[in-house]
């Protein structure tokens, strides 16, 4: 399939392109009615704004977030797969490996919605790729330690961890320091049913709001910008397996980053069996490939599969070295070498208009919908008190500045479990007090959503494999 163009594509291809997208859309719509609770719950409970009208606004701040908010978070999922199984995805294998993740992960969504529990989409997903990835080491043909990029596994892991830590803690201090500098029981004291929350509470309501909503679209959505963009680059890999749109200029910059990471690798110290010679021979196939184009149109099909393959390669080995070396480089030496690694894998680490706009809209739409079961959970289930004025506008803005610090250096959080602990936070704080089989059903869906997805995966890789 290395020579699959658009044009080549067969009736039988373009059904399949036609049905993986829409199982795309599918994951992102289950993702915008499962966590519309992450953005409107606060607003709707301190009856800032009406609850349609926070949906649809909500609905409309994720639409940008996934259009606005660039691809970094997008590839950090996707580079949970290692290069051995980024490489094969232009093969029915590798097809049927972003099916088996994305059905495992929009089921396991769509049972916790239907069970009103805030279980975090970031977990299925990220579970769903551990799973294929774990599922592929044991297929015929692969060795141990292919399956999964653990280095990559381990530093979303970290992220996915801590987030809701921070979350809890940063709320329940942030609620501490508001009543010590503002002297307002009302603002701790759940609103009676009548009652509008003063003009400045509202606005910061509504702001905190507008800024998780679109926090939410920029790293929940481009989850499914990742997954779209393998699929593509699976069947219709001579189009899409490199960013068509690049200039002369960029292409040279590729060019010069390869050779300054090759000169890296070949002088800095090796330790173990690290070896350079299998990347610094994809550099030199990345400058043979590259010498005097203009454009990566001019490219013959198999060539563009050929560099993408090398630039791959190459990124991988420098992130090695890189972690293997540890403090013995200094931080300029870091960013000089993480500057060079981004232009390398610029030509790679692209989306398309349209695939943006496909998953915003997908997004949006689904937050519009199904709202209901996650609000009252979150509102009313997990604390014994109402939520307040107060707790509301602290958890909001601890969950923006959170899922914002993690989209601005491409983490993948769970904006579900960043508010949940939030919410959870500011009640311990305010000594409302928690509502322990609530906290408990959300801890259980937390800690099984890794493994139950894992191997939903594995399952679903195992049945897609016998048909795709």
């Amino acid at each position: 399939m290395t020579h699959v163009t658009l044009a080549g594509l067969t009736p039988s291809h373009w059904l399949l392109v036609c049905v993986a997208l829409a199982v795309v859309c599918g994951f992102e719509f289950v993702n915008g009615f499962h966590d519309t609770a992450n953005a409107v719950a606060t607003v709707i409970y301190t009856r800032s704004l009406r609850p349609w009208v926070a949906v649809v606004w909500s609905g409309f701040c994720n639409f940008l977030g996934v259009y606005l908010g660039g691809v970094a978070v997008a590839f950090s999922i996707v580079h949970l797969l290692p290069v051995d199984l980024l490489v094969q995805i232009n093969t029915h294998q590798g097809l049927a490996m972003v099916f088996a993740l994305l059905g495992s992960a929009i089921l396991w969504n769509f049972g916790t919605w239907y069970l009103a529990l805030p279980a975090s989409s970031s977990h299925a997903l990220i579970g769903a790729i551990l799973g294929v990835g774990l599922a592929n080491r044991f297929l015929p043909g692969h060795g141990a330690g292919l399956g999964i990029n653990w280095s990559k596994a381990g530093e979303v892991g970290l992220s996915l961890l801590l987030s809701p830590l921070i979350g809890f803690c940063a709320a329940a201090l942030l609620l501490l320091a508001v009543k010590r500098l503002i002297a307002s029981p009302k603002l701790y004291e759940p609103p009676a049913d009548d009652d509008a929350p003063p003009g400045w509470i509202r606005a910061i309501l509504i702001v905190t709001c507008t800024g998780v909503s679109f926090a939410h679209g920029s790293n929940d959505g481009q989850k499914g910008v990742g997954m779209v963009m393998l699929i593509l680059i699976g069947l219709a890999p001579a189009h899409y397996a490199l960013n068509l749109r690049q200039d002369a200029a960029q292409i040279a910059r590729t060019n010069e980053a390869s050779q300054k990471l090759a000169e890296f690798l070949e002088r800095s110290p090796r330790h173990g069996k690290s070896d350079a010679t299998h990347a610094v021979r994809a550099a030199e196939q990345i400058e043979r490939l590259l010498a005097r184009q203009t454009s990566y149109r001019s490219l013959e099909a198999a060539d563009r599969w050929e560099l993408r393959t090398s630039l791959l390669e190459l990124d991988a080995a420098v992130r090695g070295r890189v972690q293997l070396l540890g403090n013995r480089l200094d931080h300029q030496q870091r960013e000089q070498i993480a500057a060079w690694r981004a232009e390398l894998v610029r030509p790679i680490e692209y989306a398309p208009t349209w695939v943006e706009m496909m998953v915003a809209l997908s997004l949006g739409i689904g937050t519009t919908i199904g709202w209901k079961r996650i609000v009252v959970t979150v509102g009313e289930r997990i604390g014994k008190m109402h939520l307040t004025y107060g707790q509301g506008a602290c958890a909001e803005l601890v969950a923006m500045m959170t899922i914002g610090l993690a989209d601005r250096f491409g983490f993948p959080v769970s904006t579900t479990q960043v508010l949940s602990s939030a919410v959870a936070g500011t009640m311990t704080a305010n000594r409302a007090g928690v509502q322990s089989a609530t906290v408990r059903k959300i801890a259980l869906a937390w800690v099984l959503t890794l493994p139950a997805t894992m191997l939903l995966a594995g399952l679903f890789l195992w049945l897609f494999r016998l048909f795709v």
